[in-house]
């Protein structure tokens, strides 16, 4: 009888395992809506990143836009700034810039300082 016993604690064991195993497994049709969802969530994702890059991209030709025109702005004011001081580039010192070395050499050396007469 013992072994008759064993038999049926180990059928019962298996049966209890073969249940519980197939309560906790997924059937097809709720692995295939969870498919549905990722993807779901998968497309709403790749918009959200797509949205994004091009805010991005109209965000960086805005900021090159404004920097070309701050360049822009700039390199004018070195030219009036460097009309306003062409006779007197001492004053470029005040700004913290140095005369020219071409300039200041010219006139150490006494050559005559010859953009005098192409500025005019």
């Amino acid at each position: 009888m013992d072994e008759t016993e064993d038999k049926n604690d180990v059928l019962r064991f298996i049966a209890t395992t073969v249940g519980t195993m197939r309560d906790q497994m997924a059937t097809k049709s709720e692995l295939h809506r969870l498919e549905e969802k990722m993807e779901a969530g998968f497309i709403a994702v790749r918009g959200d990143i797509e949205r994004v890059s091009l805010r991005l991209d109209t965000i960086e030709r805005a900021l090159s836009t404004r920097l070309s025109l701050i360049e822009t702005e700039v390199s004018r004011l070195h030219s009036v700034l460097y009309l306003l001081v062409k006779d007197q580039p001492e004053l470029l010192r005040l700004l913290g810039t140095e005369p020219p070395l071409v300039q200041r050499l010219g006139r150490l050396s006494g050559f005559p300082d010859r953009r005098k007469q192409w500025c005019h």
